[in-house]
């Protein structure tokens, strides 16, 4: 396949793209969905931290107290064929736990190249970034690399036919502690960023998709 072909490819389906509300009940195969959640595991993350996880969620009676306090995911939890929760990790600064596994899980093994890159870490979050003493800015921080993977999910799903929509329409603190309660996540260590659910579109949308120009969004400074 040459570039033009891919390049057609993969602007046809972000042609097709758009926020589907209400699925039409039809299961994506087990492959598809594992291809889909792939994107996700390998997706660039800021440091290379990876602080983040996607939960398949299955189970009926979470989605059920879920529906109560997520406006915004009423009629995806209902019709959906899959729906995954985004999640990302608290304690991110620099001299915690998940930053010291993330280097050595890229080969920095040796105590002297950890500490040379946790200090270069602990001056971008504190001079940087200013967010290394606000425990909810240092959530931000992971939560906003979660859509990365989200973009990826949903631009690997368009490419083989398969809706998603987006969604941050809930309460945090509720499904958090809902969450919590059903022991989907750890309080302690994790939060839901946002949650994307997964099918097959009902019906074609009423209304043509609209963008601002091109030419407003996109500028060369050169």
């Amino acid at each position: 396949m040459s570039k033009e072909d891919i390049q057609k490819q993969v602007r046809q389906a972000f042609d097709r793209r758009v926020s589907v509300r209400v699925y039409n009940g039809e299961k994506i195969p087990r492959e598809d969905m594992e291809f889909i959640l792939d994107t996700a595991w390998l997706s660039p993350s800021s440091i290379g931290l990876e602080g983040w996880r996607f939960v398949v969620l299955e189970k009926e009676q979470v989605k059920k107290d879920l529906k109560e306090v997520a406006w915004g995911a009423q009629a995806q939890l209902d019709t959906a064929s899959h729906f995954v929760l985004l999640l990302a990790e608290k304690n991110v600064r620099y001299d915690s736990e998940a930053i010291r596994q993330s280097l050595t899980r890229r080969g920095l093994t040796k105590e002297d190249d950890l500490n040379s890159r946790l200090a270069l870490y602990q001056s971008f979050q504190e001079k940087n970034m200013k967010i290394a003493d606000n425990p909810r800015a240092l959530w931000d921080w992971a939560a906003k690399q979660t859509y990365i993977a989200m973009g990826n999910m949903m631009t690997a799903a368009a490419m083989i036919g398969i809706d998603t929509c987006p969604i941050e329409g809930f309460d945090y603190d509720a499904a958090n502690q809902i969450l919590s309660q059903h022991k989907v996540i750890n309080p302690e260590k994790e939060a839901i960023a946002s949650m994307l659910s997964f099918g097959y579109r009902l019906k074609e949308p009423k209304h043509p998709r609209s963008r601002k120009s091109r030419e407003e969004v996109i500028t060369w400074e050169t």
